[in-house]
């Protein structure tokens, strides 16, 4: 009989998401950076070393199908995502510029309304971009600016660490997608201020010394977001299904598949665990402790009393980044 657990790890390893991770590797095979010294992959966005600080560079692309079903809320999402990216690296946005196809002007104008108001929620300009209304499909592309004093990267989780993550509950899902969705109902409203004060809380992190790794959830879903900062910082972990902060009614499998609008996976000291948690939870935002960094270099995840392998990185590679 095969367990709850290997049934639920089967289907999240063969999934799109993750497939969609390997295929980065060979993307870098052919671009070859010139020195992993100054500019490291695999991170949420590029850290560009400059004064006394870093720019963060980083951009995200959108499918025909989601930008023509939902035109609006692609435009949204060209801003949130970015913003996401950004503060997973302890920055804060500067601006954003587009690339934009649409098939006819109607489409182009729901698109770049969604960009607009997104832009306004997150308060950060758009400052450019390319447009063309005469495509033969619909399809968007965003790059964000921003800056940090401190990092957070997905190179710095430590053997003996603690894993946290922190996502907002406060959402509901946007059908047909894998989104939960905690701010494009705050957009335009008071609560513009507080998804700001939200985003905030991951440079404070990063500049008052309480954790230097982290990533925010990705479309990889939380353990293959998970996989992939142990895989750039050459750590293993263990992770207890159980502590994940979840919805009520949310079915374990779609929760891990699932990208929220805001989720965050960080590793911290033990001792420095309780103040993190303080700031997330002092915003109703849920956080709790989800798992331990060890030197396996395995993914093992356990649920109730059951324990499985993952993934294992010494066997598979999954972005081919690791140190």
């Amino acid at each position: 009989m095969v367990h709850k657990l290997a049934t639920l790890l089967l289907t999240l390893q063969n999934g799109r998401a993750l497939a969609a991770k390997q295929s980065i590797a060979e993307a870098a095979a052919i671009l070859k950076p010139a020195s992993h010294d100054v500019i490291r992959l695999g991170d949420d966005c590029a850290a560009i070393p400059d004064g006394d600080g870093y720019l963060l560079l980083a951009s995200e692309g959108f499918q025909d199908n989601f930008v023509r079903s939902m035109p609006w809320f692609a435009g949204y999402c060209g801003v949130m995502v970015n913003v996401s990216d950004i503060a997973a690296m302890g920055g804060r946005p500067v601006a954003v510029v587009d690339a934009l196809w649409s098939d006819t002007s109607e489409a182009a104008s729901s698109i770049l309304t969604g960009l607009r108001e997104g832009a306004g929620t997150y308060g950060v300009p758009v400052v450019g971009g390319h447009t063309n209304m005469r495509s033969t499909h619909n399809s968007l592309s965003v790059a964000i600016l921003g800056r940090a004093r401190h990092l957070l990267t997905s190179f710095d989780a430590q053997p003996g660490e603690v894993l946290i993550a922190a996502i907002d509950l406060r959402g509901r899902w946007h059908d047909p997608q894998p989104f939960w969705d905690a701010s494009s109902a705050l957009c335009g409203t008071e609560g513009a201020a507080r998804l700001r004060g939200d985003i905030e809380l991951l440079p404070s992190i990063a500049e008052d010394g309480l954790s230097r790794a982290a990533k925010d959830i990705s479309m990889a879903g939380l353990l293959g977001t998970a996989l992939m900062l142990a895989e750039c910082s050459g750590v293993g972990m263990t992770i207890a299904l159980d502590n994940i902060p979840r919805p009520d009614d949310a079915p374990m499998e779609r929760w891990l598949s699932a990208f929220p609008s805001y989720g965050y996976l960080l590793t911290a000291r033990a001792e420095d665990a309780e103040a993190i948690l303080a700031r997330f939870r002092g915003r109703d935002i849920a956080a709790s402790v989800i798992g331990q960094c060890d030197s396996t270099l395995r993914l093992d995840v356990t649920w109730g009393d059951e324990k499985e392998i993952f993934w294992d990185l010494a066997q598979t590679p999954l972005m081919g980044f690791a140190p």
